[in-house]
């Protein structure tokens, strides 16, 4: 049987590395931001590492356990599919893939007690998707490192 996505991304000698290639990417995927969205984007990070030093990586941290449960059944179905590359399996499930790691980051900015960083994150949730949907390659090869 495959192994879980939390057994293979959460164990205890592992989860450090997984959180350091999750903050790696995510500069990895600002930084590839362009024109005037990418722009706003590129604020709106600076913007909560500016005015909230650390947390993004506290955040990054409390929220792993919950993108490994969103990311799980994604893996299942891979796991069983034939496909090769979980990166391509996301990409192709774009859409349905982004909302649902977005519901998580809707739910954190609905109950901040930071207005910088809601004001932040409000300002660049419309063009999200898309930009979470861009990444998607990115996030697969980061669960495949660790998955073979």
């Amino acid at each position: 049987m495959t192994a879980t996505l939390q057994e293979i991304l959460l164990a205890p000698g592992i989860q450090p590395k997984v959180l350091d290639d999750c903050q790696t990417l995510i500069d990895q995927e600002v930084a590839d931001k362009s024109g005037v969205s990418g722009a706003a984007v590129k604020l709106a990070y600076k913007t909560a590492t500016s005015f909230a030093p650390g947390y993004f990586r506290r955040t990054l941290e409390d929220m792993l356990p919950q993108i490994v449960d969103k990311l799980e059944p994604y893996w299942a179905d891979f796991s069983t599919s034939g496909s090769s590359e979980f990166g391509d399996y996301l990409h192709k499930r774009g859409q349905e893939v982004a909302e649902d790691l977005l519901s998580l980051t809707d739910q954190i900015a609905e109950v901040s007690k930071r207005p910088a960083i809601t004001k932040a994150y409000r300002a660049v949730r419309g063009s999200a998707s898309k930009n979470v949907q861009a990444a998607l390659p990115r996030v697969g090869d980061l669960v495949m490192k660790y998955a073979v």
